[in-house]
């Protein structure tokens, strides 16, 4: 059963340039393995090697890790695996940003530097430069909040939040973390084990993805705060960082910036520049430069995105047009036969 998840091909995740760290794809893998799924199977379903997994700061793409994931449901039948994956282990045995949360002091201390080095763990484009996460008080209650893009889709929130709680269970169960949960998304196929999972009352369908905290741990201390420790991971980290930078491309930039807006239908370049730091002119000879034209950016992206959204099936037809920028659904149709050369319908019914 993989509810709305569909298995990609190593040919869709060439077509995004988004990365994340292997050390995820790596613990999931051996989780789904010991949960009974075939290793080779999952490897071979998300196009993925063992050598592309041998260490863990390596990049692989993102969505052969959704390829990866949605081959562990879908062979063992448990839309709730990458949920338990992550409450039954351990971040700092798959990202250097957990050995860094840990050595944070405190954790509003240790919620900054997860937004510091967010990109160390996966691409995650945030609408406005926010920070992915972030502390919002309300009258005696505290929210977590997350920022991330929300398409309705419920795997990438629950495992946010999981691994919060997670982390707080295993360090400290005297204090508990999670409080109460609310959701964009609707129920997910598992949402009967949430009250054994998340152990707090959730809602679904709500306006934002919130986590509400125990205000204990805005003032306490982490016993595992060391400024030497500390400070080699982070210079680790900062490396990491540097060498993801120097390797950007204008195109991946220009693309995380368009993500938030693309259902405004036309794009401003100029606007696109200027967040940048660059002229229009500057943008256009790196573009050049890249092999592309901005049009053509905007237009891969689109399509992209369009195969995503009708390939799981988390939206309609007219849905993906508004989604995308198109004012009318016929425009949406005739790009998508430009594109695949069928129609949406008939591409999602082959």
């Amino acid at each position: 059963m993989t509810g709305c998840i569909t298995i990609l091909t190593p040919e869709d995740y060439r077509m995004s340039d988004q990365t994340m760290a292997a050390g995820f794809a790596a613990a999931f893998l051996d989780y789904a393995v010991s949960e009974g799924a075939p290793r080779d199977g999952l490897l071979a379903a998300s196009g993925l090697a063992e050598n592309d997994l041998a260490d863990q700061d390596a990049r692989i793409p993102v969505a052969a890790y959704h390829a990866l994931i949605a081959a562990g449901i879908e062979t063992t039948g448990d839309t709730s695996l990458l949920l338990r994956h992550v409450l039954e282990t351990r971040l700092e045995t798959m990202s250097i940003v957990g050995q860094i949360v840990h050595a944070s002091t405190s954790f509003p201390h240790s919620l900054g530097q997860l937004n510091r080095y967010a990109r160390l763990m996966a691409d995650v484009p945030i609408p406005g430069g926010r920070d992915r996460f972030e502390l919002v008080r309300e009258a005696d209650a505290v929210w977590l909040v997350d920022n991330s893009p929300s398409d309705g889709d419920w795997m990438a929130i629950e495992a946010s939040f999981a691994r919060f709680i997670s982390e707080f269970r295993r360090s400290a169960p005297e204090y508990p973390f999670e409080q109460a949960l609310e959701v964009t998304y609707a129920p997910p196929p598992h949402a009967n084990r949430y009250p054994e999972l998340f152990r707090v009352p959730v809602t679904f369908r709500a306006a934002r993805n919130a986590l509400r905290i125990n205000p204990v741990w805005l003032d306490e201390a982490f016993d595992g705060g060391k400024d030497y420790v500390f400070g080699v991971f982070t210079r680790h980290a900062d490396a990491l960082l540097q060498d993801l930078a120097t390797n950007d491309t204008v195109r991946s930039s220009v693309e995380s910036r368009m993500l938030s807006d693309l259902h405004e239908g036309s794009m401003s370049m100029d606007r696109i520049a200027r967040d940048l730091g660059m002229s229009r002119q500057t943008l256009y000879r790196r573009l050049k430069e890249e092999g592309v034209t901005f049009a053509e950016v905007h237009d891969e992206l689109r399509r992209r995105m369009a195969i995503d959204y009708l390939g799981t099936r988390k939206v309609s037809v007219g849905e993906t047009a508004y989604l995308l920028g198109f004012s009318e659904a016929s425009a949406f149709v005739r790009a998508f036969r430009r594109w695949t050369g069928s129609s949406p319908t008939a591409w999602m019914n082959e």
